[in-house]
């Protein structure tokens, strides 16, 4: 699309500038234009190059949004406005918006002027509505799309899709359903609607659009070219993602619930016998007094005297074994609990019922800030201060809520109507532990696993798991695509309860030693091994890997192939885990997001990369020898077990052995393997073994720091690049870049090629080349 430009003028920050337009005006703002149409007041404003804010009130009724999720002001830029006719066209250096004044449609453009989306003509609609008894909207925004564009995000949903196009979603936050209302488009592009009501998602031939509760009509327009680029304006915009601890890449064991502080000591005590290795164990519910055998002390925050006699000497016991502790802590509080009494007498308390039934536990409101701070206050003295423990299980965050009633969402929360705010809650509830946590201890980096999430709690170090599913081959094939789904919205961190919650189904066949559980929980191991997360945990059945068998019985020995494969590939996870945090990389990266181009990867969600090399597509079907693979066209690959070299652009068949998770490596990828260890930091990464996979040149850096603390962000990290030409083959190891406390000054590296050819090289930080 080209314009001819009859009129330019730039906008910045002190230039205001009103355009008459057939009895039509538009005013000249600080980074964008506002004008009033169809009964709305409407404003556009460019955050950046790359983000355009568009913003919708009924006209008269000016509202002060604050945004729960946004945390990026506006940058000041040169913005370039034509007029053309009756419609005005604003230019940054990335995109395109022209705007229809009489209509108030908004078209979206690339620097080219090749259309990206259209809000359409007419398309937002006000109809005033009774919110809990203040003036509210039911308020719903249209997009046109093309009819073949794919596109992805709107959350976690378990129907087993990938691609959004054609679907309908009632989005309200619950166990094992977690939205977002937003939408990432193949072309490059992205939506983000900021609203937190429970709200609606709809796709049609007609339009895509967005439908909740509220004063405005509020999004953000984001282009970034591709997927990585659209994850980092959603990131610039909501809140990067911080670094992990290196143990957060550990293997995780769970269970509904250990009773006592000896029964998890011995669990971990046990993993350490057989050297199998392990870095946490998890706390369940129930840790806290049983007030008269009730849950009226539930979630207080502090330890039962009979079966936790000593939870500081508990977590320092833990610690001497090389592991970590996460402890779970929950939204809702039962009535004798001194927070609960704290929060009823100030009001702080969303009066509905929550887990556990006939308790009387009530959720906090964690939309009032000074809420957030007594939560903290409590769960600081009662735990993180007095035992130590690692990091935090957040669970119930949507909340859980029984004896549901309609009326429930009336009820009024700091913010608003419960009903208007819903789906921020846990979003807000990450925030105030995260925040807290750092506030009371800067050099232990937050960590914590959390059952809900919005878009922003990336920026608090949150790990998602899927909710309580089911234990079933179904529900395993279900996780994949919504997994990729979720971190398209731009948050890194996902994972699943290995083998599922609930898995009573199976005690009758003969539970932990009936074979179709034993493969179910061992496909769902190895898919665990490449999650962000990598943790054991469910109900029914224990999980542990002794319960399953004996080693040398092929269910016992498949774990611990899976876990010791996890464990070797931790430089290469941990130094992911940077690209991540400092270049907003994704772990789980749907095919579309290095082979767009190749349109047959536009409805795949079974398979994915984890990190930028590593092609895993997990077995979701039972007692099956082989397994269909798709290899996108633009990259050749190998078989990770075997080194066969194979062709992309096809399907193919591929054996599929009971112990193995299908793994293809990009040709010209470069993967460093760790030594084998029972713990993340047994052994110095002091003679790592370097994979060459030829048929490209590739590139690949090498990260490390201090492994938990926060001095990454003062600089104190290293940096080795690996550059492998292939035409010469030859691999660059270049300078060493940067420096911390207690880093190798000296080391080896193994360099191994598939046809099997090695060379040792030592390394003390100077450029080194390899001719192989």
């Amino acid at each position: 699309m080209k314009f001819s430009k009859t009129t330019s003028f730039m906008l910045t920050l002190a230039v205001f500038i009103t355009v008459n337009l057939n009895a039509q005006s538009i005013e000249g703002t600080r980074q964008g234009v506002k004008f009033a149409t169809q009964n709305m007041d409407i404003q556009i404003e460019f955050y950046s190059n790359n983000i355009v804010r568009v913003f919708k009130t009924p006209q008269g009724f000016p509202y002060n949004k604050k945004s729960l999720s946004v945390v990026k002001s506006p940058e000041t830029i040169s913005i370039k406005t034509t007029q053309k006719g009756n419609k005005t066209l604003l230019e940054s250096s990335s995109i395109q918006v022209e705007v229809n004044p009489e209509t108030g449609g908004i078209s979206f453009y690339d620097p080219n002027g090749k259309l990206l989306l259209k809000d359409k003509d007419f398309g937002t609609q006000f109809s005033a509505v009774d919110d809990a008894g203040a003036l509210s909207y039911n308020v719903r925004e249209g997009f046109l799309l093309d009819s073949d564009e794919a596109v992805y995000g709107v959350g976690q949903i378990m129907d087993n899709k990938f691609s959004r196009r054609n679907s309908s979603h009632h989005m309200q936050n619950e166990n094992m359903s977690t939205y977002s209302p937003y939408f990432m488009s193949v072309k490059g592009y992205a939506v983000f609607w900021d609203n937190y009501s429970i709200s609606k998602f709809n796709d049609n031939a007609q339009e895509l659009s967005f439908e909740g509760l509220g004063h405005c009509a509020d999004y953000y327009f984001m282009y970034g070219k591709n997927a990585d680029g659209v994850i980092a304006q959603v990131r610039d915009l909501t809140g990067k993602a911080p670094m992990l601890p290196l143990w957060a890449y550990g293997f995780f064991q769970s269970k509904e619930r250990y009773h006592t502080e000896d029964e998890s000591l011995d669990v971990l005590k046990k993993y350490r016998d057989l050297k199998i290795p392990i870095d946490v164990v998890i706390q369940d519910w129930r840790y806290w007094p049983e007030f008269n055998k009730s849950d009226s002390l539930w979630n207080s925050q502090s330890f039962d005297r009979q079966r936790f006699p000593n939870p500081k000497k508990w977590a320092d016991e833990i610690h001497k074994l090389n592991a970590k502790l996460l402890i779970v802590t929950w939204p809702g509080f039962g009535p004798k609990t001194e927070q609960r009494k704290e929060f009823d007498s100030k009001k702080m308390i969303i009066n509905f019922d929550t887990w556990p039934p006939d308790s009387g536990a009530r959720p906090y409101d964690v939309y009032n800030p000074e809420a957030l701070d007594i939560y903290w206050r409590y769960l600081n003295k009662g735990i993180f201060s007095y035992i130590g423990n690692d990091g935090w299980w957040l669970d119930s965050t949507e909340p859980d809520h029984i004896n549901r009633k309609d009326s429930d969402y009336n009820l009024p929360t700091h913010l608003g109507s419960y009903r208007s705010v819903k789906n921020a809650y846990s979003l807000l509830h990450n925030r105030g532990i995260a925040v807290n946590q750092r506030k009371a201890n800067d050099y232990k980096r937050a960590v914590i696993l959390t059952r809900s999430g919005f878009i922003g709690q990336q920026l608090y170090g949150s790990n998602t798991w899927s909710g309580d599913v089911v234990s079933s081959w179904d529900m395993l094939e279900k996780q994949i695509p919504a997994a990729l789904n979720y971190t398209l919205m731009g948050i890194p961190n996902w994972n699943s309860d290995i083998g599922g919650f609930f898995a009573g189904g199976w005690k009758k066949d003969g539970g932990n030693k009936n074979p179709e559980f034993q493969e179910l929980y061992v496909r769902w191991m190895q898919f665990g091994a490449f999650c962000p997360m990598m943790r054991s945990h469910g109900t029914d059945l224990p999980r542990e890997i002794w319960n399953f068998g004996e080693r040398g019985t092929w269910c016992f020995d498949a774990q611990e192939k899976a876990i010791n494969l996890r464990y070797s590939l931790l430089p290469y996870i941990y130094s992911t885990s940077w690209d991540v945090s400092n270049n907003n990389g994704t772990f789980m990266r749907p095919l579309i997001m290095d082979f767009v181009s190749d349109k047959k990867t536009h409805n795949i969600g079974s398979e994915y990369l984890f990190g930028r090399s590593i092609l895993v597509a997990p077995v979701t079907k039972y007692g099956v020898k082989e397994w269909s693979v798709y290899l996108p066209f633009g990259s050749d690959w190998y078989n990770f077990w075997t080194n066969a070299y194979v062709k992309g652009g096809q399907t193919i068949v591929s054996e599929s052995a009971v112990d193995k998770i299908l793994l293809y490596i990009k040709a010209g990828a470069i993967l460093p393997f760790g030594p084998k260890v029972q713990y993340t930091t047994e052994k110095k990464w002091d003679n790592l073994e370097i994979r060459i996979y030829p048929g490209a040149d590739g590139t690949f850096t090498l990260y490390e720091d201090e492994f938990d603390n926060y001095n990454y962000e003062k600089g104190k990290y290293t940096e080795i690049a690996f550059l492998w030409n292939d035409t010469a083959k030859k691999l660059t190891i270049a300078n060493r870049k940067g420096s911390y406390s207690g880093m190798l000054q000296n080391r080896k590296f193994t360099i191994v090629l598939p046809s099997g050819l090695s060379k040792s090289v030592a390394y003390n930080g100077k450029k080194t080349e390899i001719k192989l």
